[in-house]
């Protein structure tokens, strides 16, 4: 009697067992039929798309390529700039502490004296690149004034120092200077952005001239018909 009893427990237990299996089994087929073909696959991110490279405003542009290059001006060509037109009698080539620049005597027709100044300001490394710069020099009356290390008024406005130094020059055309000699120069700036600047061979008087900033690629360059 009691070894059927244990029988039969046994059986009864073998067949909870059975039945806890069967169930298990399928429900982890389930959750995995579930988990491959139940949920939507999760949206991928969009590629991120590259702004279109907007074309840049166009810069000044290139001396020689897209304009005529300032410094190829020679004495005896024709100059263009704000509707005038003027020869060029004479040239300054001038150097100070590695700086070169060069000065163009002009002749528009009229009695004023006016030079063409033409500079390659150099860049920094790693910071702005070279640029050139040209400028309309236009003598004025001195009335003896000598330039002050310091703030000078000229003509009611106020210009305050930004240069001052020597230079070595070679002259070429007709330039009222030496062939050779030195020349002192004192340059100054207004609060609006005019410039002075104050000029004397070494031996001989002052003389003062404003200037005008010239686009470079405004300057139009005629070379003399052989």
């Amino acid at each position: 009697m009691t070894s059927a009893v244990v029988l039969g427990l046994s059986i009864a237990m073998l067949a909870l067992l059975l039945v806890a299996y069967l169930a298990t089994t399928r429900q982890d087929r389930k959750g995995k039929s579930m988990r491959s073909a139940g949920s939507p696959p999760q949206p991928q991110p969009a590629p991120v798309q590259e702004p279109a490279s907007s074309s840049r405003a166009s810069g000044p542009g290139r001396a020689g390529s897209d304009y005529p290059d300032p410094r190829t001006i020679r004495v005896g060509d024709t100059v263009g700039y704000q509707g005038v037109r003027a020869r060029v009698q004479g040239a300054l080539y001038l150097s100070s502490q590695g700086k070169e620049w060069t000065h163009y005597l002009l002749d528009d027709g009229t009695r004023r004296t006016q030079w063409l100044s033409v500079v390659e300001q150099g860049g920094t490394p790693g910071g702005d690149p070279s640029h050139l710069e040209v400028e309309l020099w236009t003598t004025v009356p001195t009335q003896g004034m000598v330039p002050a290390k310091s703030m000078l008024i000229m003509e009611g406005v106020e210009f305050f120092p930004i240069e001052r130094g020597t230079a070595a020059f070679r002259s070429e055309g007709v330039t009222e200077r030496p062939e050779r000699g030195l020349l002192d120069f004192a340059d100054y700036r207004a609060d609006d952005g005019r410039l002075l600047s104050f000029e004397r061979v070494q031996g001989q008087a002052w003389t003062a001239s404003y200037a005008s900033p010239l686009p470079p690629g405004s300057i139009e360059i005629e070379r003399p018909k052989n």
